[in-house]
């Protein structure tokens, strides 16, 4: 299985990171990153992970104004996208149709060519025009999981949250992660 990780310039880039590393754990999936320019400031700002690690996670790593690259088109065969955290300046582009960059190319594809696009939506409160954009993205097809916190299964820590968010996007590609505390009656 082949999956594209974007990252945007959201708040939230360790959920990003935590993705890649959750998608190594799991066997025979390759990975291919694209990370806006926002996303490497918002990386480098909160987390203590350098520019030079970040390519160790991923089995494949592009430039996001490289629109020649093997994700952005359409015969390159992937199961989906997920955009992990999701700024909504990339939710409105791809409610429009708007892709000058890598990461929102290979979303636009994934939409045209009926694959998965999971959007992490990182902002907070939501105004209505965020909201307008997320509703019309999920009638395009997206699929929208936003990184809400959980409390049904007493989770101690950010690191649980995190995990709980990572099993929720897995579970969008069919896939179990070992670290996700579903809900037990």
């Amino acid at each position: 299985m082949r999956v594209i990780i974007g990252i945007s310039g959201a708040s939230g880039a360790i959920i990003g990171i935590s993705l890649l590393r959750a998608f190594r754990e799991l066997s025979n999936i390759e990975t291919h990153l694209v990370i806006s320019k926002l996303g490497w400031q918002t990386l480098e700002y909160e987390t203590s992970l350098s520019r030079e690690a970040v390519p160790r996670l991923t089995h494949y790593i592009y430039d996001n104004d490289n629109m020649t690259a093997a994700i952005a088109s359409g015969s390159f065969d992937v199961e989906g996208m997920v955009i992990c955290p999701c700024s909504m300046k990339t939710v409105a582009a791809i409610c429009c149709g708007y892709s000058d960059n890598l990461l929102l190319r290979a979303a636009d594809v994934c939409l045209k060519e009926n694959r998965r696009l999971v959007l992490v939506p990182r902002e907070m409160p939501l105004g209505k025009v965020h909201l307008r954009n997320l509703s019309t993205a999920a009638e395009l097809g997206c699929i929208i999981v936003p990184p809400f916190l959980t409390f049904y299964n007493r989770l101690q820590h950010v690191d649980d949250h995190i995990n709980h968010i990572i099993g929720k996007i897995l579970a969008q590609f069919g896939l179990h992660y070992c670290h996700f505390k579903p809900w037990r009656e």
